[in-house]
């Protein structure tokens, strides 16, 4: 009777051990990707499946991925998952399947300025049902968690909506872990309010980032805002203390300034940190930290790195699984201000800090582009960044393209808006601009009055420096907007500069670095574009001699190109293209080619004939004329288009 009772408590024993065992050990969270306002400002090339493989050669083994879920449904009532939303999640679990890599859906409908609805859960079971619906016959690789730091609710009112939310999963989705947390931002201390929900199936999770004043130095969505804190040291260090600002003076911050000599020290850290091992070991439950880290600007990087290698060995003796806060962005693993890279610019120190393989780096040489790039076709193109803003409704993933699946739409911006697309890494565009590369996109439009501008920025490489503009104005002497798609093509020999913004306004002084160029921009410059809408599709800067090129983008539409060059003294070719077989015209038509000034007077007919549909290019020779703004029009039986171009001498 004794061995029997000796068998059953080693059976017993070695169950619980298991069942306090995480399925996983360590990784990061993926920001900034999800965490859109729609599907169609989802930014989703910005990571790749080599970006799951980089993240898996570090030694990680669970991505933690925020979404802001309830924006990537339909709606009320039922909030089903947008069509959108679920192409671009299936793809990515796809690829964490395929790695073996664990992947938490968290559900990042956060923000840290409102208290969490205590109506929330008539959100959150249909959106959980939704997804669990999708979901449920994925690998147990996937998981679900319910929601990001409810605060500003109840524990109690907060841990029953939470019971009724993994109800409503389990009755469609009985085989995913679901991640719950507790009130009071997922706090450590709020853990023993929650409570032994009736579910064997759960990682419990809390986050980690004290002392606060510590690793929220310099951040601005705090209240009060730490922009001006700085220099805070980890461990306390009365001699490496800063003074405190003076718009802190009198805030909660002062109180907490003047107790930093016993909340920031090491045995603070983990003395807090054993309030969640408690936790753990009194329910026998297992835990995660989903959330530390230390926010880059304000901070020392050495101490930076001593309290992630604290808090990630202390975490880690005792059994808890976690996932730093970020993997780019502001408490990133990358170093400060680099553009990200992963073969260049990881802050290694830290990456051994927190126990991560330490790939080889290199440092990282500028060399030109010498073959054109496409920055947008369907998605914005790999190694571009969409880092747009805008008070009007951009949606790059509008069905009514001109070629493929997808194009860009945007729609009543505020005057400046601007869609951004920024070059990670810079690039050094001498090279296309000696060798008379051209931008060319295909817009559309059905306002004439319609205007904006597009744009390159370079790079601001000190402080004596400025992010220089070098500009091209789109209106209707470039682009009928008559409500069909306009091909737009503009040699970067063209653009002009425009100054810079730096937090003042700085004019032009022949200052623009092609060397340095950090974005792409559509602005609305001129703020035309209010109560408007535009298209644009397929951009790319490509050379326009090459073999194929014209075929490829011109596609035999009625078009007239931008002369080039332009401006010119005194001569510049005009190309145009006439519809071939399987357009709206397929025999020759009579065809004009006409200069105007800026009068509307006729300068010089430089064709007047039937023509076949095809390929041409006229060569104009202004000799005779003086400086200015001349327009040439085509038209081709009953189709029509001018444009503008410049002479100067």
């Amino acid at each position: 009777m004794k061995k029997a009772n000796r068998i059953l408590f080693i059976i017993i024993f070695f169950s619980s051990i298991i069942a306090q065992e995480n399925p996983f050990n360590k990784g990061v969270n993926l920001t900034g990707w999800f965490q859109a306002n729609s599907p169609t400002e989802i930014h989703f090339t910005k990571y790749t499946k080599q970006d799951f493989e980089n993240i898996k050669s570090l030694g990680a083994d669970v991505i933690r991925l925020p979404i802001n879920l309830h924006s990537m449904t339909l709606g009320s009532p039922g909030y089903e998952l947008d069509p959108l939303f679920t192409r671009f999640l299936n793809e990515v679990i796809d690829w964490a399947e395929e790695l073996e890599i664990n992947l938490i859906l968290d559900n990042h409908t956060f923000d840290p300025a409102t208290s969490t609805d205590p109506n929330i859960g008539d959100v959150l079971i249909p959106v959980w049902e939704s997804m669990a619906e999708h979901f449920k016959e994925r690998s147990t690789y996937i998981y679900y968690e319910i929601l990001n730091e409810p605060h500003g609710i109840g524990d109690a009112e907060w841990n029953a909506i939470q019971q009724n939310v993994i109800d409503a999963i389990r009755a469609i989705d009985s085989v995913h872990t679901i991640i719950v947390g507790p009130a009071g931002w997922n706090s450590y201390n709020n853990l023993k309010y929650m409570p032994e929900y009736e579910d064997d199936n759960l990682i419990y999770t809390f986050h980690f980032y004290d002392p606060f004043l510590f690793t929220h130095q310099g951040a601005s969505w705090t209240d009060p805002s730490l922009v001006s804190l700085s220099g805070m040291p980890f461990p306390y260090n009365a001699s490496n203390m800063p003074q405190l600002p003076n718009d802190l003076v009198g805030t909660w911050v002062a109180g907490a300034f003047n107790n930093y000599q016993n909340e920031g020290t090491i045995g603070k850290v983990r003395q807090l940190i054993d309030l969640a091992v408690a936790f753990k070991e009194e329910r026998n439950v297992k835990i995660f930290c989903g959330e530390f880290g230390v926010y880059i600007p304000n901070s020392n990087n050495t101490d930076r790195i001593l309290w992630y290698n604290i808090v990630r060995t202390y975490l880690e003796a005792n059994e808890i699984a976690w996932t730093s806060w970020d993997y780019h962005g502001g408490f990133g693993l990358f170093e400060k201000n680099s553009s990200g890279l992963f073969n260049h610019d990881l802050n290694v120190h830290l990456l051994g800090a927190l126990g991560f393989n330490v790939p080889p780096q290199t440092e990282f040489e500028l060399k030109p582009d010498s073959t054109g790039f496409g920055i947008y076709s369907d998605f914005i193109e790999p190694g571009i960044a969409g880092n747009s803003y805008t008070n009007g409704v951009l949606n790059f993933y509008n069905n009514n393209s001109k070629e493929g699946d997808y194009c860009i739409s945007w729609s009543n911006p505020s005057q400046y808006d601007a869609v951004r697309f920024q070059f990670t890494p810079i690039k050094d565009f001498t090279y296309l601009l000696d060798n008379n590369y051209n931008i060319g996109f295909w817009v559309k439009g059905d306002n004439p009055n319609i205007k904006f501008q597009i744009r390159f920025v370079d790079t601001k490489i000190n402080d004596e420096d400025h992010p220089w503009r070098m500009s091209y104005d789109i209106d209707t002497f470039v682009a009928l907007f008559n409500g069909q798609w306009q091909y737009v093509e503009i040699p970067l020999s063209d653009f002009y500069e425009t100054g810079s913004w730096d937090n003042t306004w700085y004019s032009p002084q022949g200052l623009f670095d092609w060397g340095n160029v950090s974005s792409f921009e559509v602005v609305d410059e001129f703020g035309k574009l209010s109560q408007n809408e535009i298209f644009i599709d397929q951009i790319k800067v490509f050379d326009p001699t090459a073999t194929g090129i014209e075929e490829e983008i011109i596609a035999k539409k009625f078009m007239l190109f931008q002369n080039y060059p332009n401006p010119f003294n005194p001569a510049t070719k005009i190309k145009f293209t006439l519809p071939s077989v399987g357009d709206d015209y397929i025999r020759p038509l009579q065809t004009q080619l006409i200069v105007y000034d800026i009068l509307g007077r006729e300068v010089q007919t430089l064709v007047n004939e039937v023509k076949a549909p095809g390929s041409y290019e006229i060569r104009f020779n202004a000799s005779r004329l003086s400086t200015g703004i001349y327009y040439y029009r085509l038209t081709y039986g009953t189709k029509s288009e001018i444009k503008q171009m410049m002479l100067i001498k």
